[in-house]
């Protein structure tokens, strides 16, 4: 990291870099998570849902990508060993054990629900301290909301479905 951009952060780094560690390991989990999801998933509008879990694996890659490049800005190293991965989580991670569609798509609220308050608390932590990790955090803040309201919307539609084959 150049002099000056090292400079602008008013907190201590190593710390960020922690921090921005665990995210990132967040979404390396995520995009694991998503994307085994999408290829086992099973029952009513299973390719609506593959569909979904596919672009949201695509946009956690792309978060894992933008934390790893911040983190190594800072002087920091991104977590190299994937098996590391579950000691700095925040997040965790849910195994599809049980691919019937409703089931994928709960995992994925919650995850996505985690996320949204990890990213939120990066949010408060960096405002007015590092603009530049700041932004990042944000943009994947609004990601994290939108996908929580893809599958939200997801489920809804699944349930009605699921209701009027039931003659409800």
């Amino acid at each position: 990291m150049g002099t000056i951009g090292r400079k602008i952060v008013d907190m201590d780094v190593k710390q960020l870099v922690k921090v921005l560690n665990q995210a990132f390991s967040d979404e390396w989990l995520a995009y694991y998570q998503y994307w085994i999801g999408a290829k086992v998933v099973k029952g009513p509008m299973k390719e609506a849902v593959i569909a979904e879990l596919t672009q949201h694996a695509a946009d956690e890659l792309r978060h894992a990508d933008m934390l790893s490049a911040r983190i190594i800005q800072l002087g920091g190293t991104p977590v190299a060993e994937p098996k590391e991965w579950y000691k700095h989580t925040n997040c965790g991670y849910d195994a599809p054990d049980n691919p019937f569609v409703k089931n994928v798509l709960a995992q994925n609220i919650k995850g996505e629900q985690c996320a949204i308050m990890t990213y939120k608390k990066l949010v408060k932590l960096t405002a007015e301290k590092d603009p530049v990790t700041y932004n990042i955090v944000l943009q994947i803040l609004q990601d994290e909301v939108m996908h929580e309201e893809d599958l939200q919307a997801e489920m809804e539609d699944l349930e009605t479905m699921l209701k009027i084959g039931k003659g409800k």
